[in-house]
C-alpha cells in the first residue's frame, strides 16, 4: 500500500515513519497500534520488563512543556523496549539562551538519535519539526498547544476497547473545556475513525469551540441530558487559569454545572465507563468518589500509556528499518 494522499506520518509503503496527530490516520492503521498494544501490555508483569525491539536506538524526549506523566510514561516505554532514552527539558536548556528549534533539532541529530518525542506549547509544532528532521529521524507528538496528543488518545481507545470492543455500539460523552484540549481533538478524531456510534461534546458554550459539530460530535451544554444514556464518559481537565477569565465564573459553580458526581453518573448506562487524561482536579471536574469508584478507569490508563507508546515506537521502528 503506498502513502496515500502523501500524508507525512507515513512512508512510501503506507506503513508509519511519525506519529503526529490521530486526523488523517486510517483505521487499519489505528488497529495495528491497538494490537501491538495489547501484546506489550504484558510485559509489565514480567520478571524482566524488557523486550530487545529497539536495542541500539536512541530516543530522545524533547519537552518544551512541562508534563511528568506524559515524559514518564515514553521513558519507561522506550526503556522496555531497550532503547536508550535522554529526556531533556527545552525551555531550562540552550533555548533560553537564544538558540533556535532548528539548532536543537540539528544538534541531536549530529548525536545520531534516530527518534525524537516532542512536547511543546505551540499547534503545529510536531508537524514542523517532523518537516525538519532529517530522512532518518522520525517524531512523535507527546502534546503540541490545542492541536492534537495522539498517544493519549490511543491510549484512550484501547482502554475502551478492553472493556467494550464492539465501538459502533457505543455513545461517547467528552465533558469540559473542549476548546482548548488537545485531548478532545485527537479523541474525536480516532473515535470517528473507529466507527463509533455518536460522540457528544458537553460543556458551557463558553468552552465549545464554534463550528465543532463539522467532526462529526452531538453538543449539549446541559451535564444531565449529555450524560443520558451514555457508555463512557471522558472528563478533561479544566485549566485553573480559565477559572479566572471570562470563560467561567468560579470553580464551585463549574463543579456545580459540570463536576461528574454520583447522582449524574446514573443517568447513564449502567456499566458506563470513566475517563480522564489526568492531571484530576478533584471537586472541580469529577468528585472523588466517582474517580476512585467502581466505573473509574482512570489508572488503566496510565498503565496503558506504556504499551500504546511502546507500540507506536516499535511501529515506527519497524517502518524506519529501511531508511539510511
Amino acid at each position: 500500500m503506498l502513502n496515500p494522499g502523501g500524508n507525512i506520518q507515513l512512508d512510501g509503503e503506507g506503513r508509519l515513519r511519525h506519529f503526529l496527530t490521530t486526523d488523517g490516520l486510517d483505521r487499519r492503521i489505528l488497529i495495528e497500534i491497538l494490537d501491538h498494544a495489547e501484546s506489550f501490555a504484558v510485559v509489565g508483569d514480567r520478571p524482566v520488563k524488557k523486550v530487545p525491539l529497539l536495542r541500539g536506538k536512541t530516543i530522545v524526549n524533547l519537552f518544551f512543556e512541562a508534563s511528568t506523566r506524559t515524559r514518564t510514561t515514553f521513558e519507561i516505554a522506550a526503556k522496555r523496549l531497550s532503547a536508550d532514552v535522554q529526556s531533556l527539558s527545552v525551555n531550562l536548556s540552550s533555548t533560553t539562551k537564544g538558540e533556535s528549534l532548528r539548532d536543537t533539532l540539528q544538534t541531536m541529530e549530529a548525536m545520531h538519535c534516530d527518534m525524537f518525542v516532542i512536547r511543546h506549547s505551540g499547534s503545529g509544532a510536531a508537524h514542523f519539526i517532523a518537516r525538519l528532521v532529517a530522512p532518518h529521524v522520525s517524531i512523535i507528538n507527546g502534546g503540541d498547544g490545542r492541536n492534537a496528543h495522539p498517544t493519549q488518545a490511543l491510549l484512550d481507545m484501547f482502554t475502551i476497547r478492553q472493556h467494550k470492543p464492539d465501538f459502533a455500539a457505543l455513545r461517547v460523552a467528552i465533558v469540559g473545556d473542549i476548546t482548548h484540549s488537545r485531548v478532545a481533538r485527537s479523541d474525536i478524531y480516532a473515535l470517528n475513525t473507529l466507527g463509533v456510534r455518536e460522540i457528544r461534546v458537553v460543556g458551557p458554550k463558553t468552552l465549545i469551540p464554534a463550528g465543532i459539530e463539522s467532526l462529526g460530535v452531538k453538543v449539549y451544554t446541559e451535564m444531565e441530558s449529555g450524560l443520558r444514556g451514555v457508555d463512557v464518559i471522558i472528563m478533561l481537565r479544566l485549566q485553573r487559569e480559565r477559572m479566572r477569565s471570562a470563560l467561567l465564573p468560579s470553580e464551585q459553580e463549574y463543579f456545580r454545572c459540570y463536576g461528574l458526581t454520583e447522582e449524574r453518573l446514573r443517568l447513564a448506562r449502567e456499566d458506563v465507563m470513566v475517563m480522564h487524561p489526568g492531571p484530576i482536579n478533584r471537586g472541580i471536574e469529577i468528585d472523588s468518589r466517582v474517580a476512585d469508584g467502581e466505573r473509574s478507569v482512570i489508572l488503566q490508563q496510565v498503565s496503558n500509556g506504556i504499551a500504546i507508546r511502546m507500540a507506536v515506537m516499535a511501529l515506527i521502528a519497524g517502518a524506519g528499518r529501511g531508511r539510511a
